[in-house]
């Protein structure tokens, strides 16, 4: 049976959780600059206008990034997977993808980054 306590403690978190939900998973900022890092190398940064392509070189082969409307995705990439291909777009602030086999990484910048961890 619950106590008095029990439906206090309820009754808090049932509260709480709207609140959560709202500042960690709703949009935040978009991005105004793009991080590119290769393993070994020191990260380069990059604005997110104007819309371009640029071609980075890792370790298996050629990535190229695209950049458009404040946006970045990997286009193509030498690796098998294609897991950085297919992940997309990324348009707010804290968003990553990477090219493992390539060993390139790319990120978006803002003031406030939508993470602090990424997260699968």
């Amino acid at each position: 049976m619950m106590t008095r306590a029990d439906w206090v403690l309820v009754a808090i978190a049932l509260c709480t959780l709207p609140v959560l939900y709202l500042h960690f998973w709703t949009p935040q900022e978009p991005a105004t600059e793009l991080r590119v890092q290769i393993a070994g190398a020191a990260a380069t940064t990059a604005p997110l206008t104007p819309d371009r392509r640029m071609q980075v070189t890792g370790h298996m082969g050629e990535s190229t990034i695209e950049i458009r409307a404040g946006q970045a995705r990997f286009l193509n990439s030498p690796c098998a997977g294609k897991v950085c291909v297919h992940s997309g777009w990324l348009r707010e602030a804290g968003e990553l993808a990477a090219c493992l086999p390539n060993r390139i990484s790319i990120q978006l910048l803002g003031s406030r980054p939508r993470f602090d961890a990424i997260n699968f």
